[in-house]
């Protein structure tokens, strides 16, 4: 890891998956991304391969992957349901991830099949144990 766990952006009003995605509810609409451990651990990311809108995965599923001139990442689903939007930009800027992992780096947003999931996944504080 690059940064301290001090370091890092890790906001209050999200939720977070073991996988190192994040959820954030919006009108019943879930957007998901990469947390900043991942992004900070992955470095300058050069290439995100996001989903076709439609697409239906199960949590746990391997949705894209983001390449780094390090490795190439799967990133996977925190939440099941159907993809209603992705992030074109990151096509042409995938760097966006880096510097705005929970702003303009998001990367899909989810019509949940279970809302309730949600409540599954990883506060803040949880998150942090994971990754000490």
């Amino acid at each position: 890891m690059t940064k301290p766990v001090e370091e890092l952006i890790l906001p209050d009003d999200i939720h977070y998956y073991e996988e190192h995605t994040w959820v954030k509810t919006e009108d019943n609409l879930v957007k998901v991304g990469i947390s900043d451990f991942a992004q900070d651990n992955l470095g300058s990311i050069i290439f995100i391969e996001l989903p076709n809108v439609g697409e239906s995965f199960s949590k746990g599923d391997e949705f894209g992957q983001a390449e780094s001139a390090k490795t190439v990442s799967a990133l996977y689903m925190p939440i099941s349901g159907e993809i209603v939007a992705i992030n074109s930009l990151l096509e042409e800027t995938p760097q966006t991830v880096n510097e705005s992992p929970y702003g303009g780096g998001w990367m899909i947003v989810v019509k949940p099949s279970n809302l309730d999931e949600v409540a599954s996944l990883l506060t803040k504080n949880k998150y942090i144990d994971l990754i000490k």
